[in-house]
């Protein structure tokens, strides 16, 4: 189940004209009061997969957390999962996640983009029923696993641009 809210992104760093997701290897932020959800792409950006989960401790030490695994896994674009309201409005939530990115972009040069993250963590659940895991064992965290689906979400609507643009070219 794809969740993009396709009109539901911003982009730090003053990159809006030079960025181009094609061929970028990409992190994904889902982050929470306890844990925060990473998920990585394969450098083609094509595919998502559940990275790690960590510990939320405060936002600074979060930020640098994230910025190791980052320079560990050489990633190009850092994504910031925020949950907006039905209107597109940010709430609590969204308001935390737009913060932590905001001290994650002043500790680095990587482009930080935010993407709604609305949905992921039931899809997550949902998933995990559908592959038959029993209820016992779906009580584990799903952090890493929304990551996934969010930067999933993310990297399926900017091929979908990608595919758009080449059509109108030929």
């Amino acid at each position: 189940m794809v969740l993009a809210k396709k009109q539901r992104f911003s982009i730090h760093n003053d990159e809006k004209n030079n960025f181009n997701e094609g061929l970028m290897k990409t992190l994904a932020v889902d982050p929470g009061d306890k844990r925060i959800g990473l998920a990585i792409s394969d450098p083609s950006g094509t595919i998502a997969r559940p990275l790690c989960v960590i510990k939320s401790e405060s936002r600074q030490k979060d930020a640098q957390a994230i910025l190791a695994v980052a320079q560990e896994n050489a990633v190009d674009l850092i994504i910031v999962g925020w949950a907006l309201d039905m209107e597109g409005e940010m709430g609590l939530r969204a308001r935390k996640s737009k913060r932590l990115a905001d001290v994650i972009k002043d500790h680095t040069n990587l482009p930080i983009r935010m993407w709604d993250e609305s949905g992921t963590t039931k899809a997550a659940i949902d998933s995990r029923i559908k592959m038959g895991v029993s209820r016992k064992k779906r009580k584990g965290h799903l952090d890493d696993v929304a990551a996934s689906i969010l930067l999933q979400d993310f990297l399926i609507y900017h091929k979908d641009l990608d595919d758009k643009e080449q059509e109108s070219l030929e």
